[in-house]
């Protein structure tokens, strides 16, 4: 792989479904234009998965979450908009999660680089979607028919 970071990120991600929608981050910026992502992020030195995917929600979305179960574990090779273009290789954990109640989308006072919203998208229609990563729509697809803690290696 050219460029390969040399580091491997951990980033738990949180899946929030509830009433046939899906919480999703929207993107705008670098040079994949718009794509949608799970909220969620980088693993600190130190930091438990789930207090680092409460982390990053509080920042993504503005509110920490209710963490259920590890539902799927995969490898990602991000690439990232850096002069020359790199590749990042990130471990994805993904959580189902559940919000606290009365929330509505919003953004937290640390939104990632190039998050515009905070948005809830038709289930149904995520195949449609720019997906970060691509294949994430098939992944939820099976994690919602039933597969659960699985190791789904490499995503993309």
């Amino acid at each position: 792989m050219e460029n390969l970071e040399p580091r491997i990120r951990n980033a738990p991600r949180a899946l929030i479904v509830q009433d046939g929608r899906i919480l999703l981050l929207r993107k705008q910026g670098g040079e994949r234009g718009e794509r949608f992502a799970l909220p969620g992020g980088a693993q600190d030195p130190g930091e438990t998965l789930q207090d680092a995917l409460n982390r990053e929600c509080l920042e993504e979305i503005g509110t920490r979450v209710h963490i259920h179960d590890l539902v799927g574990v995969a490898d990602y090779f991000k690439p990232r908009d850096t002069r020359p273009p790199s590749t990042r290789h990130v471990v994805e954990f993904l959580f189902e999660c559940s919000l606290p109640e009365g929330y509505t989308p919003h953004n937290g006072h640390r939104p990632d680089k190039h998050q515009i919203e905070v948005i809830w998208a038709e289930l149904a229609g995520i195949g449609a979607m720019a997906l970060q990563p691509g294949s994430l729509a098939g992944v939820i697809g099976g994690i919602q028919a039933g597969g659960r803690g699985v190791y789904l290696g490499p995503i993309g």
